[in-house]
């Protein structure tokens, strides 16, 4: 993986540490996840005048992908319903890129040499570290929570196959990261008002700031990771975004002042094992 696609990557898992943030404000995670969704459409639609639309072969996978995000959207969901977000988060994080490994070399044939084999699995430990023994003062999440993250992580597996492949049929990975984000906020705006009915999603009007904010946070990001996959190892790609729990992790000690722990430190270091490997082996 090129230097410069290596530290693009790594602001998009910090991108995605704050959309992720902005999902636990006071308001209803689902609806929350529906404002940030359509605020992404509301952004990437005029976008699509600058970057023209994919090639036909690409939309295929774009409905896929779409599909696959509406699980990942109610999955999330209901698990930061259930659990604290520094506890679904980092299961959810930690578990897909090893998904997401063994996907792409079974399926797409990504070459992996020893030492990016060697960081997913540093990396991906790292990140189930924290989630499992690097909190302090919560209570274990519960059973039914801890599947929702790790059915998180199976959709987080299945939409970034997808868009890997997508963006490279696609003729531009522009083009494919704008269209993809133009219409998929439609599916979860239409499940939010079956689910809520219109007076129900008038509280979300009072977070428009903030859910724009993550809107175009989660834009950035993901974009960022579709170009990426083009041009790298959608298996590394994968695992490097998930660096987003480290920077998570060190906004909560330097921001928040929460003490560090000798669990996080050791998680930490995994993580940034994990990065080494990865970029130098």
């Amino acid at each position: 993986m090129p230097l410069s696609v290596f530290l693009i990557v790594l602001l998009a898992a910090a991108l995605h540490a704050g959309w992720n943030a902005v999902v636990k404000v006071r308001l209803d995670p689902f609806l929350a996840m529906t404002l940030i969704t359509a605020a992404c459409s509301v952004i990437a639609a005029p976008l699509l005048v600058v970057t023209g639309l994919p090639r036909s072969e690409a939309w295929s996978w774009i409905i896929a992908s779409i599909v696959i995000h509406l699980g990942y959207y109610v999955f999330l969901a209901q698990a930061y319903r259930l659990a604290d977000m520094s506890q679904v988060y980092p299961i959810a994080r930690g578990a897909a890129p090893l998904m997401t490994g063994v996907t792409s070399l079974v399926f797409v044939r990504d070459p992996i040499t020893p030492g990016g084999a060697i960081g997913i699995a540093c990396l991906a430990g790292g990140v189930l570290l924290i989630s499992v023994k690097g909190q302090r003062r919560l209570a274990a999440p519960s059973p039914i929570a801890v599947f929702y993250a790790l059915a998180t992580a199976a959709t987080i597996c299945g939409y970034t196959i997808v868009d890997g492949i997508g963006a490279r049929v696609a003729g531009s990975a522009n083009a494919y990261a704008a269209t993809l984000f133009a219409f998929d906020g439609a599916p979860m705006a239409a499940l939010c008002l079956w689910r809520y009915g219109v007076d129900g999603t008038k509280p979300a009007l009072k977070f428009l700031a903030p859910g724009f904010a993550g809107g175009a946070m989660s834009l950035a990001a993901y974009w960022i990771v579709i170009w990426a996959m083009t041009v790298a190892p959608i298996a590394l790609v994968a695992a490097l975004r998930e660096t987003s729990v480290l920077f998570a992790g060190l906004i909560a000690i330097i921001v928040l002042k929460e003490p560090p722990t000798p669990v996080r430190a050791v998680a930490a270091s995994l993580i940034l094992a994990g990065l080494l490997a990865m970029r130098f082996f």
